[in-house]
């Protein structure tokens, strides 16, 4: 996995930083002289235009990273306000040796005062990764400044306020424009409130040798490693098919639901399956509407489905099962999903599958669990703002009580099985918009119909559904529809 995707904690890096110095020789004022530089080197990249900078520092090795640059953006001749927050006699080790090169410039150090904020940008360098406490006071009343201000900002590292681990806001946080982040890319960056905060983000390795990295890992006790989902997943996961393939080649999902006024919700499904591939489609409804779910696509092969025993010869053909997309919660939804439950078929639940799920008590290890934030409270039994506090063990618990992989949806989707989980930095907020979740279940079904294991098709489906909603922000995010990926994930499964 390229150093850019691998996903680390806080300590994880901390200890990246101290192998580099204490075991490879690299010099810590080295180490941060370098992450000024890649900086300032960005920012200038990004933002040519700039004339005026004003760096905010912290005391700790963030404001050490901020005196870096704002010695450089001095020799550069732009014009530079510092602010020191906290009391500078306790700034230590290499972050002193950074702010005395700076001083040794004849340049200023100021207190905080809104008006210096009046620059072309602004660079966060108040909290590092080492933040676990709410935000208060003079640190966040600088933090609140630099967001009313109308400066670009560029955060050093993590926009300060962020939780390195999980991404939550501490109170309040920099919402930065870009992020570059150094050594490893922080859990917290990619999930969670952090996409709002972190802008673009970009990374630099500092020019550490893969020997630290490697001694690391062979070190490490991390039994569910990270990384981010790569944007070329699907050449690496999808093969070219073979000349003499036919329909029964690619599997045959069966797709559930559509209670009496939701039909839409499985017609949604039912046409991403097939545009991404799966050899035969079939849907199971509420025979009220049954007859005219097809209309518009005569390829999907409708059954209305009266009773639960109607569903036994569709679940006897299928490869594939996947049920939840409009089901409701009726006595009807609650029969066929309890047979639905006692086949041995790999299966993905979505939506009121997964509200009447959280009332049994079952686990199965060849289904994929597609929760938003609601419905996963509702499988732990426990609050919506828990799961968005920590996405990442909530997404473990998941697996852990029910079993399979799960998908966490939201800002940062995030795909695992237990022992590992990859996070979808793809999407936007124009997927906030009614059967986006049900065209996800249907490329899920899809894909497991057409051989990939449960992880690889969670994977590459939520990879391939959040690419298709990029591309078709090409008339803007505000009234994308579900309908509107169609044509992008044909495109996209045949990359």
């Amino acid at each position: 996995m390229p150093r850019s995707n691998r996903l680390y904690t806080a300590e994880q890096t901390r200890e990246l930083d101290r192998l580099a110095i204490e075991e490879f020789g690299i010099p810590g004022y080295v180490l941060m002289k370098r992450a000024g530089q890649a900086t300032f080197d960005l920012m200038r990249e990004v933002y040519p235009a700039t004339k005026s900078i004003c760096i905010v520092c912290g005391m700790g090795n963030n404001g050490g990273d901020g005196y870096v640059i704002a010695t450089l953006a001095v020799q550069a001749g732009l014009q530079v306000n510092l602010i020191q927050l906290g009391n500078a006699q306790s700034i230590r080790g290499d972050a002193r040796i950074a702010r005395e090169d700076y001083l040794a410039s004849g340049s200023e150090v100021s207190a905080y005062a809104e008006r210096l904020l009046d620059v072309d940008i602004i660079v966060d360098a108040i909290f590092g990764t080492g933040l676990t406490r709410k935000v208060e006071g003079d640190w966040a009343a600088a933090i609140d400044g630099i967001n009313r201000s109308k400066a670009q900002v560029v955060a050093v590292d993590i926009p300060s306020g962020l939780n390195a681990d999980t991404g939550r806001v501490l109170g309040t946080a920099v919402k930065a424009d870009l992020t570059v982040t150094y050594i490893g890319v922080k859990c917290g960056l990619v999930t969670g409130q952090a996409r709002d905060f972190v802008g673009d983000l970009k990374f630099d390795d500092l020019n550490v040798s893969d020997e630290v990295y490697q001694q690391l890992h062979e070190a490490s006790t991390d039994t569910t490693p990270k990384g981010i989902i790569p944007d070329n997943l699907s050449k690496q996961l999808l093969k070219r098919r073979a000349r003499c393939g036919h329909k029964g080649s690619h599997g045959h999902a069966l797709l559930i639901g559509g209670t009496q006024g939701m039909s839409g919700a499985i017609r949604l499904a039912g046409e991403a399956c097939l545009r991404t591939g799966a050899g035969l489609v079939s849907v199971a409804t509420h025979p009220a509407h049954a007859d005219y779910v097809n209309i518009t696509r005569p390829e999907l092969m409708v059954s209305g489905i009266q009773q639960a025993e109607d569903l036994l010869p569709l679940l006897e053909k299928a490869s594939v099962i996947a049920i939840g997309p409009g089901l409701g919660k009726t006595a009807w939804s609650q029969e066929l999903l309890t047979v639905v439950l006692e086949s041995d078929k790999p299966m993905v639940l979505d939506a009121d599958a997964l509200n009447l799920l959280s009332t049994l008590s079952i686990s199965k290890q060849n289904w994929i669990l597609t929760p938003h934030p609601a419905e996963a409270a509702r499988l732990l039994a426990t609050e919506t703002a828990e799961i968005e506090n920590d996405r990442y063990q909530s997404v473990e618990k998941l697996c852990k009580k029910w079993g399979g992989v799960c998908v966490l949806k939201g800002a940062g989707s995030l795909v695992s099985d237990g022992q590992q989980t990859a996070v979808c930095t793809a999407g936007n907020p124009g997927m906030a918009s009614g059967g986006m979740g049900d065209v996800l279940t249907g490329v899920i079904a899809s894909l497991l119909a057409q051989g990939l294991s449960l992880y690889d098709a969670a994977m590459l489906a939520t990879q391939l559904h959040a690419q298709a909603a990029d591309l078709a922000t090409e008339k803007g995010e505000r009234g994308m529809l579900a309908s509107d990926l169609f044509t992008h994930l044909r495109v996209l499964a045949n990359v």
